[in-house]
């Protein structure tokens, strides 16, 4: 891949982020229209989706956003208010560089025309009329007529720009940075070189140069900083006030290096005067800049030469940074210095790939420190022992970390959710409301990016299907607008997402109909109420009275229950006619590694997940026989059912004479695993089957244990559900 292509991948990354970032704060904005920061934040991923995409490119999406920057521009200046149709058109905008930048092959001008004309419907005349092209020069904002002069508010700032040295390797030239300033007011720039290393170490893909640039704008600080906002985390800018025109009489601050002089008896201050004239100045600002110490400046001061000459001559600083102060020093008389200083966010973007060759690398040591482990038991070496402890510390604290990088909150799963609650509810007519709570909540990347689709049909449905319309709301005493809330927590190794609506709940008469009708019951089966809720997920199951574009053909909560069950999931479905419904999602934090059960059968190792396994109990010959042919267990005075693994692995051998159950919790009914022995607590990475046993019904992957030997992962559900499609057919 050339670097080019590189180049525009990351584009297309960044560019996803901001439109994502975009639509949550245009949905925020919508309820909070006067917030000025959202509106800042809107602004500022238009100006830096438009900015980078021609850079790269990408000229229609930069053009097509250049249009609703400017309108944007004009509701940070406050010449235009936030309205629903404005939120409305913007959303669609967004939706419209999300389709350029996925294929932008496919263009639909018409769309994009009818945008931007609905978009400039909205603008101000006046405003239209007044708007420069943004591509040439602003006039200066001081004329050469004073009675020209502007009416509007001018500061005056340095701005010192230091790029990255690499920054022509990510595709950006720091020179049309430079010139951008120009557009905005008037300023004069100087390249300071002293940094430039000697030809023979030179990198010509590298820049060495960096600017001092003096601006003077009535479009204040955000303007400048929206220049460098796709390069601020990356370089290093400083933007100083030195000069704000609303107080043109107030004593400029170079008074203070004076003092200081006069105080230390360095010089008189009318010495001071008549040596240094205005080179007083000059000499601050190279303080200032950190050019200088002031203690040098001070010793060079009481020389009688002037002081840019005298600097030079000492080689305490070079000539291009005093032109620069004298550039400064020409363009303002009266100074005022405020110092604005941020720190650095420093942070790096790596591929999702990497990330996975590491947790596949990690997985690994695991499984060596596992063996080097089991060996230094087995020799009792003393000194082994202690490194192998030592060993198994560090991969434990490696192999947190590492799941840890993979950790993103779930907040930004939830806030894409928003932008389709207000969608649906608007084309089904309905008033509804999304809360969410814990949205700090980690979960493993691969398991947020595989949930999105099953929470999609969960909050259709919940729109669809349990939200009444506000007339019916209203009949029952219920607010007209309903609400669907999502909630996140931690449950020990499990997180336990919520979809809850205060809709009109499950009907379980209506259910049991529709099963009996698809033939999935008897009619005298008699369900309890979890039993019979638990219906809803099978295939084909609807009860929707009619079609539509959101649901009634049956498609959904099937495909919600084989994805939670794919991450090793389970489903939970609680409902209150009148009231609402809840249905709750337990998940695994992570899909590559787990706390299994290790257990044997024969000569064979296999893993039970551990959050599935309640308790082990022992079978022997005599419950065996009591049983009389049933595979069934006296617990505790309860009837278990259980399933011999030696008779579903059809594994040879003979049976020891007292066999262990492991019993489980699946869909809230407990099923034993009947096993050989349990080994005990192991911590499982999880290692991918090859293309053969990829399709294997009941394994879900392999794990390799500390002496090399392959244990299989059982899905237990899957297990469950093949002896339960065996028993029909025999029956």
């Amino acid at each position: 891949m050339s670097k080019t292509d590189q180049h525009r991948d990351a584009y297309k990354e960044e560019a996803n982020e901001l439109l994502a970032e975009l639509e949550t704060s245009l949905l925020e904005l919508e309820e909070s229209p006067d917030d000025p920061e959202l509106i800042g934040c809107i602004f500022r991923a238009l100006h830096t989706i438009k900015g980078s995409g021609a850079m790269f490119g990408f000229d229609d999406i930069a053009s097509f956003t250049h249009e609703v920057e400017t309108v944007f521009d004009m509701v940070r200046n406050g010449e235009m208010s936030v309205t629903k149709e404005l939120v409305d058109l913007t959303l669609s905008a967004r939706d419209h560089i999300k389709a350029l930048l996925d294929n932008p092959d496919s263009i639909d001008k018409q769309k994009a025309g009818e945008i931007i004309a609905s978009l400039k419907k909205l603008s101000p005349d006046t405003k239209e009329q007044k708007r420069v092209n943004p591509c040439s020069p602003a006039p200066p904002p001081y004329g050469n007529n004073p009675e020209s002069e502007p009416q509007e508010r001018n500061i005056t700032y340095r701005i010192r720009f230091r790029p990255p040295p690499d920054i022509f390797t990510k595709g950006i030239n720091p020179v049309l940075l430079i010139n951008e300033l120009s557009t905005i007011g008037d300023c004069r720039i100087a390249a300071q070189t002293d940094t430039i290393p000697q030809l023979n170490d030179i990198n010509p893909e590298f820049c060495y140069t960096y600017w001092d640039v003096i601006l003077t704008t009535s479009q204040g600080i955000n303007a400048i900083k929206d220049i460098f906002i796709f390069i601020e985390d990356e370089c290093e800018l400083d933007i100083d006030v030195i000069d704000d025109s609303r107080n043109p009489d107030e004593e400029s601050g170079y008074t203070k290096l004076r003092d200081v002089l006069v105080d230390r008896g360095y010089i008189t201050r009318d010495d001071f005067q008549k040596i240094t004239g205005t080179h007083k100045r000059i000499g601050e600002i190279l303080v200032e800049r950190g050019d200088i110490r002031q203690e040098d400046l001070q010793k060079i001061l009481v020389e009688q030469k002037p002081v840019g000459e005298m600097l030079v001559d000492a080689g305490l600083v070079d000539a291009g940074k005093v032109e620069s102060a004298l550039t400064e020093q020409q363009h303002v008389n009266n100074v005022r210095q405020k110092q604005q200083k941020t720190d650095p966010v420093s942070s790096i973007r790596v591929s999702s790939d990497k990330l996975d060759r590491l947790v596949d690398l990690v997985g690994e040591l695991v499984t060596v420190q596992a063996r080097l482990t089991q060996t230094a038991a087995t020799t009792n070496d003393p000194e082994l022992l202690l490194v192998a402890e030592e060993v198994e510390r560090l991969t434990n604290e490696l192999r947190d970390n590492t799941m840890s990088v993979r950790m993103v909150t779930i907040g930004t799963m939830f806030s894409k959710f928003k932008r389709l609650v207000r969608d649906l509810s608007g084309e089904l007519g309905k008033e509804v409301e999304m809360s969410t709570e814990g949205a700090e909540t980690e979960l493993d990347k691969t398991v947020i990016d595989k949930l999105n689709d099953p929470l999609v049909h969960l909050i259709r449905n919940s729109i669809d299907h349990g939200i009444e319309a506000p007339d019916v709301r209203n009949d029952y005493g219920k607010p007209g607008q309903g609400i669907v809330h999502l909630s996140a927590r931690h449950s020990g190794a499990n997180v336990l997402i919520e979809i809850m609506d205060n809709g009109a709940g499950l009907n379980p008469e209506a259910i049991c109909d529709k099963a009996v009708e698809k033939g999935l019951i008897e009619p005298d089966a008699e369900l309890s109420e979890k039993d019979t809720f638990a219906l809803i997920l099978a295939p084909g199951f609807s009860t929707a009275g009619k079609i539509t574009g959101v649901s009634g053909r049956g498609v959904g909560m099937d495909v919600v229950k084989r994805s939670i069950d794919a991450l090793r999931g389970s489903i939970d479905i609680s409902s209150e006619r009148g009231i609402g419904t809840t249905i709750t999602l337990k998940l695994p934090l992570t899909l590559a590694i787990i706390d299994g059960l290790l257990v044997k059968i024969g000569h064979d190792f296999f893993v039970l997940p551990l959050s599935l396994v309640e308790e082990c109990v022992e079978l022997t010959k005599e419950d065996v026989a009591g049983a009389h042919g049933r595979q069934i267990a006296n617990v505790r005075g309860e009837i278990v059912p259980y399933i011999s693994l030696r008779e579903q692995f059809m594994i040879n051998g003979g049976k020891p004479d007292i066999e262990q159950i492991v019993i489980t919790e699946i869909d809230s009914h407990r099923v034993g695993f009947v096993v050989d022995h349990v080994i005990g607590e192991h911590q499982t990475v999880i290692k991918t089957l090859g293309r053969v046993y990829r399709d294997v019904e009941g394994v879900s992957g392999a794990t390799i244990l500390g002496d090399g030997t392959v244990a299989l992962i059982l899905d237990v559900p899957k297990l469950v559900q093949n002896v339960e499609k065996e028993e029909v057919i025999k029956n």
